[in-house]
């Protein structure tokens, strides 16, 4: 399996063409709050609901594959925010591995040595994906948001959208980004594009979101394809599918009862 590496070079040609509409848009749009904007846009990127989804990942150098990671995530609101288990399926070398996020705190329990160790949401799990972005969260209660215009953006279907364009600053430790630049359409409020920085002001990563599906009373996007900041031969993708609703108890997120979990 190849990544069609011409549609991705129009992907970054649409991104960087972007029309800027800056300060001239904020005018039409003032009486909204950013954290308002914020809230619809997680509603759409996660069900506000205990759920499962399944969750593909594919990195690519080149366009060819390097590497495959398949896991499930199990999510339950609290307050405003998730608790989620993270079970790797596959490959076979981690499988029965889990990540496990429990307010602030982000931990890996491995089956072999029975053990739980904190580890970063910044740490990647695949490519350019990091350990952060397959743990469910509320952008809104990971990060400060403000409103810093508008402006018309190149999305993943390379359609361009009239977007909010939100910026975030980590105000939770178990955010894992600095800070973020997030497009967000004006119309639907879905996630089109998020451009991801260090403290320094590196960019790591930018991501295109598409493919729009319906599941569980939304239409979400189930797919995302996420650029290395620094090599942009170096291309992830990210496929969420089978969301379903499901009970899932307090038990499941505590670290000392991962040695129980059977998936």
């Amino acid at each position: 399996m190849e990544l069609d590496r011409r549609e991705f070079a129009n992907l970054l040609l649409g991104g960087a063409t972007a029309v800027s509409m800056g300060s001239l848009g904020l005018p039409a749009f003032a009486a909204n709050n950013a954290a308002t904007i914020l809230k619809k846009t997680d509603a759409i990127r996660n069900p506000q609901r205990s759920f499962a989804v399944d969750v593909s990942l594919i990195n690519y150098e080149r366009g060819k594959v390097k590497e495959k990671t398949s896991v499930t995530t199990y999510s339950r609101p609290t307050g405003s925010q998730f608790q989620t288990l993270v079970h790797i399926n596959a490959p076979s070398a981690d499988r029965g591995k889990i990540l496990l996020r429990n307010g602030n705190n982000l931990w890996l329990y491995d089956p072999s040595s029975k053990a739980s160790v904190r580890i970063s949401p910044r740490q990647r799990l695949l490519g350019n994906a990091s350990n952060g972005d397959v743990v469910s969260s509320n952008l809104v209660g990971d990060y400060n948001v403000s409103l810093s215009g508008s402006e018309t953006v190149a999305g993943g279907d390379k359609k361009n959208y009239s977007c909010h364009k939100l910026r975030l600053t980590q105000k939770a430790s178990s955010a894992p980004y600095s800070a973020v630049d997030f497009w967000v359409d004006q119309k639907s409020n879905q996630p089109i594009k998020g451009k991801y920085y260090t403290s320094s002001g590196k960019l790591i990563k930018v991501a295109w979101y598409r493919k729009l599906k319906n599941a569980m009373g939304a239409t979400r996007p189930t797919e995302i394809i996420i650029a290395d900041g620094f090599d942009p031969n170096k291309v992830t993708v990210m496929t969420m599918g089978n969301y379903r609703a499901k009970d899932i108890p307090s038990s499941w997120f505590k670290k000392e009862w991962l040695p129980n979990f059977k998936g």
